[in-house]
């Protein structure tokens, strides 16, 4: 199933500001928030959908490749459900721990507990969140023409198999932080001259997370995490250029005590082709021919990104005269563009050496009026190549 557009989701044009954007989500996020809407999948799932959306187009980076690209910008072309790329891989943890930003709460606690009778118990305890990782992919024009899925090793903090990344070394000893009593966060009141003043911040003694852990992981030490290794498979779409950049949601290194794993940032890079130019989505290619061949004309056969086909040189091809084979060049990461074109440069090869006897008949030729070119024909020439350049 195919993902709705992020600016049809929260309802908000394309020139939407920040705040527009935030107050657009609040409302979504508002009308679809599980606890005013029990045992409803189909509001879980926009309450998920809304969250996926303003990740993205919160975010100036994201937003960007999102304007630029659609869902393929983000990586996995749009495929269904919010675990792919871009803003997908959000739990409701990890999106409660967001709207303290959104609704103005300090602490982190859930602002709609005050909306819909105490949030079903859900608190503002600090969720982990592992740190970004960053790799390069190198492509051929081939698998960038095409897309494809490349398996990569990459070394990166992994959740501890001990502890099941809970950091307590049987997976249960944990005790309820004393200074916070489970709920994360702390409040203070002090005295201002405007009257008394209520501040919450996060636990000091916990480090938000609402529980001490009694007896340490001896493997991770307590952190619920170690250095490893993990085989990922990356979908590169077609048409995707060099320095782009694509993330995989919750694909880096994983976090603390089973927190939000960071995301997988992949940089493109493309391997140089041997035959090739790539211009945006069009290909270029320099195809030689002989004196003979562009004064009488012939067939030749050209390579293509997909194999090679024969194109007819029309007899007076002049040396620059540009060939087009539309829909041979590079698909477009949009969809909607369709595939760019392989522009065919012919070029007219000048022997370096010669015989006595080809020199003697290319002087006959050469006093012929027919081996002359027509006054003007030069500047002719030179407008007609750049008209078969743009058309």
């Amino acid at each position: 199933m195919s993902k709705r557009d992020y600016y049809e989701i929260l309802e908000v044009g394309k020139d939407a500001t920040p705040d527009e954007l935030k107050k657009a989500y609040r409302k979504q996020a508002i009308k679809f928030h599980p606890d005013k809407n029990p045992g409803k999948k189909d509001a879980e799932e926009k309450f998920k959908e809304a969250a996926e959306a303003y990740e993205v187009l919160s975010d100036q980076n994201k937003r960007q490749r999102y304007d630029q690209f659609g869902h393929a910008g983000m990586g996995n072309g749009g495929g269904g459900g919010y675990g792919g790329f871009g803003g997908g891989g959000m739990s409701m943890e990890d999106i409660f721990s967001h709207f303290g930003d959104i609704f103005g709460n300090s602490g982190g606690n859930d602002p709609f507990s005050s909306f819909f009778g105490g949030g079903g118990g859900r608190r503002g305890k600090t969720v982990n969140r592992g740190s970004n990782l960053r790799v390069k992919v190198k492509l051929t024009l081939e698998e960038i023409a095409h897309g494809v899925e490349k398996k990569i090793k990459v070394t990166k903090y992994i959740s501890c198999n001990t502890c099941k990344g809970t950091g307590a070394k049987d997976g249960s000893s944990f005790s309820t932080c004393s200074t916070c009593r489970g709920s994360g966060h702390v409040s203070r009141v002090t005295s201002t001259f405007l009257g008394q003043m209520q501040t919450t911040q996060t636990c000091p003694n916990c480090g938000g997370e609402g529980q001490i852990i009694t007896d340490k992981c001896t493997d991770c030490s307590g952190n619920g995490v170690i250095k490893g290794e993990e085989v990922i498979s990356i979908q590169i779409p077609a048409g995707v250029s060099e320095g782009m950049q694509l993330s995989m949601g919750g694909k880096g290194n994983a976090a603390a005590r089973g927190g939000v794993a960071g995301d997988l940032l992949i940089q493109i890079e493309e391997i140089r082709h041997a035959k090739f130019e790539r211009d945006g989505n069009n290909l270029l290619y320099q195809h030689y021919i002989t004196f003979s061949e562009a004064a009488l004309g012939s067939n030749a056969e050209v390579p293509t990104i997909d194999g090679k086909v024969k194109v007819k040189i029309e007899p007076g091809t002049q040396s620059g005269k540009v060939l087009r084979l539309r829909g041979k060049g590079i698909n477009s990461i949009n969809a909607y563009e369709g595939k760019g074109d392989l522009l065919i440069s012919i070029v007219i090869w000048t022997p370096k050496t010669l015989s006595k006897e080809e020199k003697n008949i290319l002087e006959k030729l050469g006093n012929s009026e027919n081996f002359k070119p027509a006054p003007g024909e030069h500047d002719k020439n030179i407008f007609s190549r750049m008209k078969d350049l743009f058309e």
